[in-house]
């Protein structure tokens, strides 16, 4: 067949820029990345043998070998796993596999020991191999094929794939070594770089011997989770871990344990100090290997564990489970349903141990994953109270993070509520005018910052018998907590009267229509002269911008109750000029109130034009 010459994606060029100077200080990583690729070629061609035995015909006894070649400067490394096809060939190598191109470009942060990090993540690994190679070659032929395939780079923009004959089961890749990378030729080398980084892949890694030499096998070749804990150190944890989420950083918290009784299997399980970068694909899958008696299975297996719980990384091995157990059975599975209970169970109480023991740990684990792990408030009803306990907060009192229970310990007499409240960010909520009345009588307010908690207070509506509630609906009553005594004398300052102040609402009624639902005073306000509130049983001003923002909900979203300080000196001359029927005059000033209060909330003015035309008026009168 014709040699076909083809073109890398034209930010694969970027990749491999930052692949070659990122890792250099680190370069034996590209034989883990290579090394562990085989792997993954082996498990699949394993598990697509359980229902096609045919094809492991005549070659079943599965390996990964590494050929020296000193004379050609070459390093191979061969698999006799699934292999590839012509197609497989230019997706797999000539793209980034997994997630495209433009988005494993887009989330490059220009930091390169953090851009290095998505390398293992969106599944391109082999393009490590370019650190000490000049020229890679690939040979390849899928299980069940016929003939097989070349692939030759040198990784500066373009490929050339070529059919050929005389190719075994699996992929073989050939590096052409750099003048200065003879290290990777000598067997002590690559002895020590296999026991440092490979030592727990399940397949055996073989040097060819050379020139009548015995073959070596440079690996333990047992699956690290059969192993038992006292044997393992916290090195090959690390670097299992690496193998199986594709990750450069080090686990926050290893799981390992047999479970025994009405089903038995083996978890080895982790969580990331980092976050994955599959975290918030709308898939939400977990990442989790399934093996029964170590026959690989699945690598998404969606029973193994909630999505709440898709950060944790690991394998799970069972003898109960059917070996030819299928993907779409793995759904409906009870067997499996058991292990998903003990495994969500186990991973919530050591986090429960982490968040008891290791407050300031737990705190960066939360700050990680918090966000992941509340969205199981909203889907767990069983495991809602195990979750809520593990929950923590940003709040008015202090920079720290608090449990429920903390702040349920601390709250103010006469207080009845867990009040919080919702938005972009810590500090914005922290001067929010909603807020002020709170913070004169010394109750805490949570500070809730993450999407999901639109979702999840409204499943959890109490805690302990304590109800939650959120301090920018309904009307604020701060009469029965008995605040801090400056708090209280702050609160007694003369307020405008009764009869102005009912005059002044009619007046900006009038004035503002249906632009708001209503006008009403407040003790929730103590320095602003002005705030938005929604009524009880309606949707935050926050989520009301979160669904704007994707496009989402009503056609049309409700009008807003207007309050307004009956102490402030601004509504104070509002109501006087009012009471004295200069209410007509007052329109102006009515929506300077509004649209300030729609900019604190993050929103716009009505009329950017006619607010900017009021404003002008205002400051003219001023410095006239």
């Amino acid at each position: 067949m014709t040699e076909e010459k083809l073109s890398f994606q034209a930010e694969v060029a970027k990749l491999l820029d930052i692949v070659v100077h990122s890792l250099y200080s680190q370069k034996e990583i590209f034989l883990r990345e290579l090394i562990s690729n085989a792997s993954d070629a082996c498990d699949k061609l394993r598990y697509a043998a359980l229902t096609e035995p045919a094809l492991l015909a005549g070659d079943a006894d599965l390996r990964i070998e590494l050929v020296i070649d000193k004379d050609a400067r070459t390093l191979t490394v061969r698999d006799n796993g699934v292999g590839m096809n012509r197609e497989d060939l230019i997706n797999n190598l000539g793209t980034i596999a997994r997630s495209g191109t433009s988005e494993f470009v887009k989330a490059l942060s220009g930091d390169q020991r953090k851009d290095v990090s998505l390398i293992g993540q969106f599944g391109v690994g082999f393009y490590s191999a370019y650190m000490v190679a000049g020229t890679v070659e690939v040979r390849s032929r899928k299980a069940g094929d016929e003939h097989g395939w070349r692939w030759v780079s040198d990784g500066k923009g373009e490929f050339t794939v070529t059919e050929v004959a005389d190719v075994a089961r699996g992929t073989s890749i050939t590096l052409h070594l750099k003048d200065d990378e003879g290290e990777f030729l000598e067997p002590f080398r690559l002895r020590q770089v296999v026991k440092t980084y490979s030592d727990h892949i399940a397949l055996p890694v073989v040097l060819k011997g050379a020139e009548g030499a015995e073959d070596e096998t440079l690996n333990s070749a047992s699956a690290l989770w059969t192993r038992s804990k006292s044997d393992i150190t916290d090195e090959q944890y690390t670097e299992f871990y690496h193998h199986i989420a594709h990750a450069f950083d080090a686990p926050w918290l290893t799981l390992h344990y047999r479970a025994e009784g009405a089903i038995e299997y083996t978890g080895l399980l982790f969580v990331p100090t980092e976050k994955p970068f599959d975290l918030f694909t709308p898939e939400r899958k977990n990442q989790l290997k399934l093996y029964v008696n170590r026959v690989f299975i699945s690598g998404d297996c969606e029973g193994l564990l909630p999505p709440y719980l898709r950060f944790v990384r690991g394998v799970v091995d069972s003898p109960d489970l059917p070996l030819n157990v299928s993907r779409e059975m793995l759904q409906h599975n009870p067997m499996l349903a058991k292990i998903r209970s003990g495994l969500t169970k186990r991973i919530l109480s050591e986090l429960a141990k982490k968040a008891e023991g290791a407050a300031d740990e737990y705190a960066t684990f939360w700050a990680t994953f918090g966000a992941v792990l509340k969205e199981g408030l909203h889907e767990d009803y069983e495991r809602r109270d195990d979750i809520t306990k593990l929950c923590r907060f940003a709040s008015t009192q202090g920079d720290g993070l608090v449990s429920l229970a903390e702040y349920k310990a601390r709250m103010k007499d006469g207080q009845d509520a867990i009040y919080f409240i919702t938005g972009e960010s810590v500090d914005a909520l922290k001067n929010s005018p909603q807020v002020e009345g709170y913070l004169a009588k010394g109750v805490e307010v949570l500070l809730l910052t993450d999407d999901i908690d639109e979702f999840w207070v409204a499943s959890v509506p109490s805690y302990d018998g304590t109800p939650l509630k959120s301090v920018g609906q309904g009307v604020a009553d701060l009469s029965k907590i008995k605040g801090e005594e400056k708090a209280e004398d702050e609160a007694k300052k003369d307020e405008a009267p009764a009869s102005a102040l009912d005059s002044l609402i009619a007046a900006l009624k009038a004035a503002l229509g249906e632009a708001v639902k209503d006008v009403r005073t407040t003790d929730r306000l103590t320095s602003s002269p002005c705030c938005l509130v929604a009524n009880d049983g309606e949707m935050s001003l926050h989520l009301e911008r979160l669904l704007k923002a994707h496009k989402r909900g009503p056609d049309s979203f409700p009008a807003r109750v207007l309050e307004i300080n009956p102490s402030h000196p601004l509504i104070k001359g509002l109501a006087t000029r009012a009471e004295a029927g200069e209410g007509s005059s007052l329109d102006d000033a009515a929506h300077l109130l509004l649209d300030q209060a729609r900019i604190i909330e993050g929103e716009g003015p009505l009329d950017p034009v006619a607010f900017a035309r009021r404003m002008a008026k205002v400051m003219e009168r001023g410095f006239a």
